[in-house]
């Protein structure tokens, strides 16, 4: 018996070991998904992450990312964890075909799956989920997946937790499918369109989705109100995201009766009206709010202090007004308070002090007044306060400098002062700092040279004087900004030595001297701001290596003309400099412009040809220099002129220096009819303006430019051109300004004119231009008779002057009438007239005209004698 129970071990032990062990079609399936992965990503450069332990010799159960269940001796595949499995060695994103997980779909006791991070590209598989009824988690998110969400979906009945979010499909969402799903718990629908559409009403049965605790419909278009009724249902919500859906409305007010809710987010929207005082009462488990950048009205709520288990509250960029209510107070565990961008006045609470788990307090963009309160300084937990652009006076606290963890510091655009004669010995480790507009007086306070992780610092528009500090060049800053002060002095070379250095203004200041020839050496320079200044000399050669240089700004200086070549140089304005033509020829060879401003200079010879090869550019402005010649026709050729691009992220995609594309930048000054303005880089993408006025050039207007149906504004005014106004003006679309005015341009307005539905400024003033002045759409509107002064022969409503019925304004006068004694009618019958004539003359000629004498010419010749 002993020898025949050793005989049947090994069978046993091998019994035992095939069914502990995954089933085989299973293990199967899994490696062909492997080597679909490998298949697909074998021309890349990328890492299959968890699937090294993936091999046909071992059990599946085992492989990283697999979970598997023991049921009666057998072992199935229960979950599959195969998030990010992909890691990219290069910028290439690396695309997977949908196909690619097909064979998982052979797992039929699948309850887990997880796919999400993985770039796979394509429509879900049409044939599949069938087999997967037993799944309770799915998720797909970010991906790339495309087409329509399959109805399949929504029959997997068992399904708790479902994430489609940051996809790309198309179609409609299916309105009949929620209803199966009755165990769902988590949703998250967030950013699932490709242009973000949604439909334009939530499908009803979402909200009798009774077990739902998480749901997210972010950043899709659920254009209108939001349903006043539904939300009621969703009793057990504990998260809800609603933000960039682009409603509008107020807010429906059962969501203020969801008494488990903590996360409640519907920033970026049209929301309007007051908030409701009575909804807060009953949030009292919210942790995290966010109303931020809607239209919300009228006073903060004191109802909002009820709210006591708020770490985050964001009320930023709405309407609201009043005073800070006290109740806010209340909220011991506030972690981040962000009330910027409103119109809130009065006083900060004097007890500000009590929000002892603050780490951000953000008040900036108000109608605040009074003092910083003294009891800001126990606030010890505080990383970031930023007050700027507000009413306050007063000094500012030293006793800021002893909050060791403050990292951001902006107090900018107040009516503070800085206590020179205090003490200082900071023990902030500062990463911002900005004291723009705060009346400091004096020399750069010595203790900002302590500040070793400073990157962002603003002292611009003060009082500041004495030479420019040398331990500030050698700081690794990357945004300096010191404009509008009285500094002197010359610039250090130890200033440019940094890489991490992108934005530089020292504009309107009394510097002086040349500038480093080691300028080049700041390579990442994206801003450099010197103008107002007395530099003079030349610009270093070495600036050609500053291939990011985005705009440079040197007007008002003593600069001489000898510039170098700047071959990526992409914003180009050098104000009121004595420089001659050869420049512009140059300036071709900066082929990554976006905006070229030498307005007011001292420029003389013709517009080379070579601009068109400046491919980006949708910003020139040649205005009053002594340019002579012609208008290049090749002027038609600027792409960027034809449609613009989006210069900003342009920037942000090549540099990644977005913090100083945002609103801290200054504006690019144009000259937008007549008169300065600014544009800030987050709306230069729909910006495109030409302007050659006060200048001396002649011959005709190019056709051509009627190619560039992106500008917005068109100046040739103070030249001497002279011909027609082209009519492919009328092709300018986007036109709002149009000045031709102090030429010699003659003929008639084009009718094409009309076209141009944009159009408020038209200026025609002094030319030789005569005819109708064109009729219908936006030139009804122009009506000023001030900009059709001084013209030989303008008619129309506009001018209050009548025109002939015989004028057209296509077409010169007179030549209408010239037309009335010719035409080819006339010339037949006149034709007729004088044969009949001629004949009749000749039949009389020879009756009545008296024979001569036969002795004529005898008689004749006497006479002669």
């Amino acid at each position: 018996m002993a020898k025949l129970s050793l005989l049947l071990l090994p069978v046993l032990l091998t019994f035992v070991s095939t069914s502990l062990s995954c089933p085989e079609h299973q293990k199967q399936a899994l490696l062909h998904f492997k080597a679909s992965f490998i298949n697909a990503t074998s021309s890349t450069k990328s890492t299959l992450n968890r699937l090294d332990s993936w091999n046909s010799s071992s059990d599946c159960c085992h492989w990283d990312g697999v979970s598997c269940s023991s049921h009666f001796g057998s072992k199935t595949v229960l979950a599959l964890y195969l998030d990010h499995i992909i890691t990219s060695n290069s910028q290439e994103p690396v695309w997977l075909p949908s196909t690619i997980w097909t064979p998982l779909f052979h797992i039929r006791s699948l309850m887990h799956l997880d796919l999400s991070g993985n770039e796979i590209r394509g429509e879900l598989p049409r044939d599949g989920f069938g087999n997967l009824t037993k799944l309770v988690h799915l998720d797909l998110g970010l991906n790339h997946f495309n087409g329509s969400i399959l109805s399949q979906l929504f029959h997997l009945r068992y399904l708790q937790y479902l994430d489609l979010s940051s996809n790309s499909f198309q179609g409609e969402l299916p309105r009949d499918g929620f209803g199966n799903l009755t165990k769902l718990v988590h949703l998250d629908l967030g950013s699932i369109y490709s242009n973000g559409s949604f439909p334009s009403q939530l499908p009803s049965q979402l909200f009798h989705l009774r077990y739902l605790q998480y749901l997210d419909l972010s950043r899709n278009f659920i254009e209108g109100e939001l349903p006043r009724d539904g939300f009621g249902n969703l009793t057990k919500l504990v998260h809800l995201d609603l933000g960039s859906i682009y409603s509008n409305g107020s807010i429906p007010s059962q969501l203020f009766h969801l008494r488990y809710l903590q996360y409640l987010d519907l920033s970026y929207n049209s929301f309007q009206g007051e908030l409701p005082r009575d909804g807060f009462g009953n949030l009292t488990k919210l942790v995290h709010l966010d109303l931020s950048h809607n239209s919300f009205s009228g006073n903060i709520p004191n109802e909002i202090g009820n709210e006591t288990e708020l770490q985050t509250l964001s009320l930023q960029h709405n309407n609201f007004f009043g005073k800070i209510p006290s109740s806010i107070l209340n909220l011991k565990r506030l972690e981040e308070l962000d009330l910027s961008y409103n119109s809130l006045s009065m006083e900060i609470p004097i007890d500000i002090g009590n929000l002892s788990n603050i780490t951000s307090l953000v008040l900036s963009n108000n109608k605040l007044t009074g003092r910083i309160p003294s009891s800001i300084l126990k606030l010890k937990k505080l990383e970031r306060l930023q007050l700027d652009n507000n009413m306050l006076v007063g000094e500012i606290p030293s006793g800021l400098s002893y909050i060791k963890g403050l990292k951001s510091l902006l107090l900018g655009g107040n009516h503070l002062t800085w206590n020179n004669n205090a003490t200082i010995e900071p023990k902030f480790i500062l990463s911002e700092l900005s004291l723009k507009s705060c009346s400091l007086e004096g020399e750069i306070p010595n203790w900002i040279s302590t500040q070793k992780t400073l990157n962002f610092l603003d002292l611009s528009e003060n009082q500041l004087e004495g030479m420019f500090p040398q331990w500030l060049a050698k700081m690794d800053v990357g945004f300096i900004s010191l404009s509008g002060n009285s500094l002197a002095g010359s610039l250090s070379p130890f200033l440019f030595n940094s890489h991490n250095l992108v934005f530089l203004s020292l504009s309107r200041n009394n510097f002086y001297g040349e500038l480093p020839s080691n300028i080049g050496n700041a390579s990442s320079l994206l801003v450099l701001m010197l103008d107002g200044n007395n530099f003079s000399g030349n610009l270093p050669e070495s600036i050609t290596n500053i291939y990011s240089l985005v705009l440079l700004d040197l007007s008002n200086n003593n600069f001489s003309s000898n510039l170098t070549d700047m071959t990526t140089l992409e914003h180009l304005n050098i104000h009121d400099n004595k420089i001659t033509s050869e420049f512009l020829d140059r300036v071709c060879q900066i082929s990554n412009l976006y905006i070229l401003n030498l307005r007011n200079n001292s420029l003389y010879g013709s517009i080379p040809n070579c601009f068109s090869n400046l491919f980006r550019l949708q910003i020139l402005d040649l205005s009053s220099n002594h340019l002579i010649g012609d208008i290049p026709p090749k002027f038609g050729n600027l792409a960027g002129m034809i449609e613009t691009s989006d210069v900003t992220s342009y920037i942000e995609d090549n540099l990644n220096v977005s913090f100083v594309l945002g609103n801290r930048i200054i504006d690019v000054i144009v000259i937008w009819k007549r008169s300065k303005q600014g544009i800030s880089w987050n709306n230069l993408y729909i910006c495109s303006l030409l302007d050659l006025s006060m200048n001396q050039l002649s011959g005709e207007i190019p056709a051509s430019l009627g190619s560039l149906k992106a500008l917005k504004l068109l100046n040739v005014s103070h030249n001497n051109l002279y011909g027609k106004l082209p009519v492919s003006f009328g092709d300018l679309k986007n036109l709002e300004s149009l000045d031709l005015s102090h030429n010699n341009l003659s003929g008639s307005i084009p009718q094409s004119l009309a076209n141009l539905q944009q159009l408020t400024t038209l200026d025609v003033s002094n030319n030789k231009l005569t005819g109708k002045i064109p009729m219908g759409n936006q030139m009804q509107t122009m009506d000023d008779p001030k900009f059709y002064a001084n013209n030989s022969g303008l008619c129309g409503m506009q001018i209050r002057v009548s025109c002939s019925e015989a004028l057209s304004p296509t077409k010169p006068p007179g030549v209408k009438n010239k037309e009335t004694w010719f035409s080819w009618e006339g010339v037949g019958i006149g034709y007729a007239v004088s044969f009949s004539v001629t004949v009749g003359i000749l039949y009389l000629t020879d009756n009545f005209v008296p024979t001569k004498p036969p002795n004529y010419r005898r008689q004749q010749r006497r006479q002669r004698v």
